[in-house]
């Protein structure tokens, strides 16, 4: 008898030293100190920790508020908690076995949060050239912006853990960062009024779309066979496989938005953009539970591209604009310094239009019109096409003749173009020769660069009124 009572006592102390040991305790990494967490709504937490716990969750905003969570078999558990408006700073403690508290995360900051995903464009760091940013001694001041850097990752199967830690952006420690993602938080943070803002970013330059998909969506409309056909190559080219490494871990985790710059890998199969893109957009809200605003960039001229690929899939990009709500794009053509670099170096600006777009559409922002003029209408008057668009306000040119403008006759050939600013604000086109124009394209090319503006310096945006013929 004297043995079990001591075997007993001895397995109880065991069950306690075990049940207190730290690793049983595990937070995923976005959930630490310095984090950005989305103002006034009702966030997830979850983790991993015995299922014998009792885990009590007490927000230094709500101190008698406390929440209960019990894991599962598989240890892990989830709680959801509302944020207050105030930006804090706020803590969070973790109380586990014998209410002793096991995690405390500090300095949580209440703002935006949003999700900067894409190839190398948004990946595009400050450790390389940026011509739009000329200063940086005190570009990096304000501590109210915050990034988390997903590590480059690549699954067959959704991956839940990963490594990473929030950081307070500053010049010592923002060198690896996305320039187009820093820049679109600094201007979101002085058009809401200094409010904070996080940035997480995940991204893998030279990457197609296929793998940043979830895998539902892809079986679900049939889109296997679209992904399957793409060869292996440097970066991660199956399917799903950036998706479960390096989005699945962080679907949890409540962000306002995304903000999204890619399609350049995917110029070979730019006839299958847009049902690919418009499907990863779906399968990302799906996934999230929420209707998540999706602003994206277009694709930046380049002479590289074969054919017409690029001008395909800037307009396979417009579609997904125009057709799936609560997206928007800005176009970006006139910000390259080099039509031979697929890399523009003028990164700022993309950043400030992506987030201007935001304000206004997200939050609402009446006085800003950050939507670049398009084409709206046309009609054929005699030997002109007459081109209206969006704009608003009369466009202008910035040189002393408009280019890349090209005339189609009815036969379908192409003929450079002439095009003048009419004084209700419309566009005449026409060229030499063609008698009976039947249609019209601008910057409808992979390498042009507009020179048509609108009152707030925006590009007109490339289109064709031919498609299809």
């Amino acid at each position: 008898m004297r043995k079990i009572v001591c075997f007993l006592i001895a397995l109880l102390g065991f069950t306690k030293v075990a049940a207190q040991d730290p690793a049983d305790f595990v937070l995923p990494s976005i959930i630490s100190d310095h984090a950005v967490m989305q103002r006034d709504a009702t966030v997830k937490l979850w983790g991993w920790c015995p299922s014998v716990w009792d885990l009590k969750i007490v927000c230094s905003w709500a101190p008698n508020d406390t929440i209960h969570a019990k894991s599962d078999k598989l240890k892990y558990w989830e709680a959801f908690i509302d944020t207050p408006k105030e930006e804090g700073p706020h803590t969070i403690k973790f109380y586990g076995w014998e209410n002793k508290l096991f995690a405390e995360v500090k300095d949580i900051l209440m703002g935006e949060t949003w999700l900067c995903s894409g190839q190398s464009n948004m990946e595009y760091c400050f450790r390389w050239r940026v011509d739009d940013i000329k200063d940086r001694t005190t570009f990096f001041d304000n501590k109210k912006i915050r990034f988390f850097q997903v590590n480059k990752s690549s699954s067959a199967y959704p991956v839940e853990r990963i490594q990473g830690e929030w950081k307070i952006a500053s010049l010592d420690n923002i060198e690896d960062f996305s320039v187009v993602a820093y820049c679109f938080g600094k201007q979101l943070n002085a058009g809401l009024d200094n409010v904070p803002v996080g940035l997480i970013g995940s991204y893998w330059g030279g990457t197609g779309i296929e793998p940043w998909m979830e895998s539902f969506m892809l079986h679900h409309e049939n889109l296997d066979k679209l992904a399957d056909k793409i060869e292996p190559s440097w970066a991660p080219t199956a399917k799903s496989s950036l998706y479960n490494a390096m989005i699945y871990p962080i679907i949890n985790y409540t962000f306002k938005g995304v903000i999204w710059y890619q399609g350049e890998a995917n110029n070979e199969r730019a006839s299958d953009y847009g049902v690919l893109f418009d499907n990863m957009i779906r399968g990302w809200r799906n996934a999230t539970h929420r209707y998540l605003p999706f602003y994206f960039v277009q694709i930046a001229p380049w002479n590289g591209y074969a054919d017409k690929n690029a001008a395909y899939l800037r307009e396979q990009q417009a579609d997904v604009a125009a057709t799936l709500r609560n997206t928007g794009m800005v176009v970006v053509s006139d910000l390259v310094n080099d039509i031979s670099d697929i890399h523009p170096s003028l990164k700022r600006q993309v950043g400030e239009r992506l987030a201007n777009l935001a304000l206004k559409q997200t939050y609402h922002k009446a006085d800003l019109n950050p939507f670049s003029p398009m084409l709206k209408s046309f009609k054929v008057e005699k030997n002109k096409v007459i081109v209206t668009t969006t704009a608003v306000g009369k466009l202008s040119c910035k040189d002393k003749e408009i280019k890349h403008f090209e005339i189609v006759d009815k036969d379908g050939n192409l003929h450079p173009a002439q095009a003048v600013i009419l004084k209700n604000g419309d566009i005449a086109v026409s060229a030499k020769g063609v008698k009976v124009p039947t249609g019209v394209r601008y910057c409808f090319t992979n390498d042009a660069m507009p020179n048509v503006f609108d009152v707030n310096g925006l590009p007109l945006a490339p289109f064709r009124t031919d498609r299809g013929k």
